[in-house]
């Protein structure tokens, strides 16, 4: 069973939700919410492992909610206006429900939840841990790009934005996004942080000496406070003389 909340600041866009969620076999509805303030407090009390919430409230509106949240559940945005989807994708939503909805397109995109639920749970972690690394979608020139995470080298940060080079195309790919944000999400897939202004693929390392490494014949500094987690994390003891 997955239990799930409803928020919405429109009462009868939360009654239809909420009805929706009460017609699904495999959704329990834990309760409704009118905004994010209620949402904070059922949290505190109650693990959920679904909430669907609308992006435009007062207040505290859907995106800084989910961005709020240290531990996320699967997340369905609900808004009448299709200018936040590509910011419910760099969210890593699970679907993005375009007002008005009818119940078959909400139960095409709990499916996919149930989905993901099921993976997850009736996997043993060994199993789990031989999943392939996948992919991501970053939003550069206007338009949600694929990235296949084995191919990236390394990624560069430059104050609100960040550039992910790949191995197979010369020119970076630049996006907006902190480089907090891009470690949290590739740190258990092989990467690693070097410097306050580097994020490297492990496995591309072809070389280290001292304060740089390189990949694909770019040096890049490693910062005196990331060089034991880095060396740590290839298994290699620091020498003396470094």
């Amino acid at each position: 069973m997955i239990k799930c909340i409803c928020i919405d600041d429109e009462p009868l866009a939360l009654e239809m939700m909420a009805d929706f969620v009460q017609k699904v076999p495999f959704l329990q509805l834990v309760t409704t919410c009118r905004n994010a303030i209620q949402a904070y407090e059922i949290l505190e009390n109650e693990y959920v492992d679904l909430i669907f919430v609308d992006v435009e409230m007062p207040e505290i509106n859907g995106i800084q909610f989910v961005q709020s949240l240290k531990q996320k559940p699967y997340i369905i945005f609900s808004t009448a206006y299709k200018k936040y989807a590509l910011e419910g994708f760099e969210l890593d939503v699970i679907d993005y429900l375009v007002k008005p909805f009818s119940f078959d397109r909400f139960y095409k995109s709990v499916l996919k939840v149930k989905e993901t639920h099921s993976l997850i749970h009736n996997s043993t972690p060994s199993v789990l841990k031989q999943l392939p690394p996948d992919y991501i979608f970053v939003n550069s020139d206007y338009s949600l790009v694929k990235v296949n995470i084995p191919d990236i080298a390394y990624i560069e940060g430059l104050k609100d934005y960040i550039k992910i080079y790949l191995t197979n195309i010369s020119k970076p790919i630049i996006t907006r996004m902190s480089m907090k944000s891009i470690e949290e999400r590739l740190e258990l897939l092989g990467f690693k942080r070097i410097h306050k202004s580097y994020i490297v693929n492990l496995s591309k390392i072809t070389s280290i000496k001292k304060t740089r490494l390189t990949i694909e014949e770019t040096e890049l500094f490693i910062g005196d406070s990331y060089k034991v987690p880095l060396y740590k994390s290839l298994g290699l003891e620091i020498s003396e003389d470094e």
